[in-house]
């Protein structure tokens, strides 16, 4: 590893992260029509919630005594 690698690994990762959060910033739902979650959105949080619920259940459910 020498410093040019090193300063152009940094300024690759400064770059990647500036162009990380401006597409993050561009997808999340504005103030206008398309504000608040999208079905797709609704689903997948039902999804999750609905997969820990079962993990949590099966696994509280397995208690054995030793």
């Amino acid at each position: 590893m020498n410093r040019r690698n090193a300063v152009l690994g940094w300024s690759v990762w400064t770059l990647g992260k500036k162009v990380a959060k401006r597409k993050a910033k561009a997808a999340v739902p504005g103030t206008g029509e398309h504000a608040g979650l999208n079905k797709s959105a609704i689903a997948t949080i039902a999804a999750t919630v609905g997969g820990v619920l079962f993990f949590w259940r099966k696994k509280s459910g397995d208690s054995t005594a030793a």
